[in-house]
């Protein structure tokens, strides 16, 4: 693809610009037509977090990335997800995550778009987990770009959009979090909410949830008892970068037996497929009770004392 590209220097203030754009909102998901339009300006931040699991890094985003985007590699652990006792895939502690945010010029009140590759339904994870993160601090002024920088650029051989290449250099600023304890479910809550039925859902692929594979992460194969799958990659079209229609979710969630009100705890291995389930369920449902439980497989499986329920041996 031939790209066609915008001069990086003298962008570093335009990321940061002021809070005027801030009061206007956004939904969960917004264009590339949307993106375009609003790249650059002031009050609004760009997050590229491609990584190597869409097949993306730093050089990839020095490549060609949205004008005025900043770069955090969203894989890279200790900054947006943490190692905890073996557990990988947690929740950092608030303050490197302020720190962390703070560094890329993101304020309180800066809107921020959060784009990954598009490649996949896993690689759009990666902006789901970022995107919890950032509600999970108490900041509502947060998107993702649907279809990812795939759905930007396009596939002609000259970008359907604007691009830049180069790194932009962001200015640090203050970020503090007002965190809502209530998206995160910890272990013993899972725990709970197992014994009392209230709906798990697995949103591994099929063949882990029954305990067919096993993943690295975890130490034994199944689900948490009486767990429902609902597979990661039925939520985008075509296991691709754009999510389904709400009425298409519908359709899913029912045949996966997962109601679209009330409680509701969404897990995997690390969280990260999880986060796409989360936000399915939370945005674009509009189910406010969901909750991500971060410490997923790898945590609950590795407490032998929790039950293991596995359908294939």
């Amino acid at each position: 693809m031939k790209l066609s590209v915008i001069p990086a220097f003298g962008l570093a203030a335009a990321v940061l610009g002021g809070t005027a754009f801030a009061a206007k909102p956004v939904p969960p998901l917004v264009s590339a037509d949307w993106v375009a339009a609003h790249a650059c300006k002031p009050g609004v931040v760009m997050l590229d977090v491609r990584n190597p699991i869409g097949g993306g890094n730093v050089q990839t985003y020095m490549h060609g990335h949205v004008p005025c985007a900043v770069y955090s590699n969203y894989a890279q652990n200790g900054l947006w997800r943490k190692d905890v006792d073996g557990a990988p895939g947690m929740v950092p502690p608030v303050a490197e995550l302020e720190t962390l945010i703070g560094g890329l010029g993101i304020g309180n009140r800066t809107r921020v778009v959060i784009y990954t590759a598009g490649t996949s339904a896993t690689d759009m994870a990666s902006a789901a987990r970022v995107f919890w993160t950032f509600k999970y601090l108490g900041d509502n002024n947060v998107s993702i770009l649907n279809g990812g920088y795939a759905g930007y650029v396009g596939r002609g051989s000259t970008p359907a959009h604007p691009v830049q290449a180069g790194f932009v250099k962001p200015v640090a600023t203050r970020f503090v979090a007002h965190v809502r304890p209530r998206l995160l479910a910890t272990e013993a809550e899972v725990e709970r909410a197992m014994k009392a039925h209230v709906p798990l859902v697995d949103d591994r692929p099929s063949a882990q949830y029954l305990g067919v594979n096993l993943a690295p992460v975890d130490t034994r194969p199944g689900t948490i008892p009486g767990a429902r799958n609902l597979p990661e990659s039925w939520l985008t079209v075509n296991d691709g970068g754009v999510f389904r229609t709400p009425a298409d979710l519908a359709g899913l969630y029912k045949a996966a037996g997962v109601p679209m009100a009330g409680r509701q705890i969404n897990f995997c291995n690390t969280a990260h497929w999880a986060a796409l389930g989360w936000f399915a369920s939370y945005e674009l449902l509009g189910n406010k009770q969901a909750k991500l439980y971060t410490g997923s497989m790898s945590q609950w499986s590795r407490n032998a004392a929790l039950p293991v329920e596995r359908q294939v041996r």
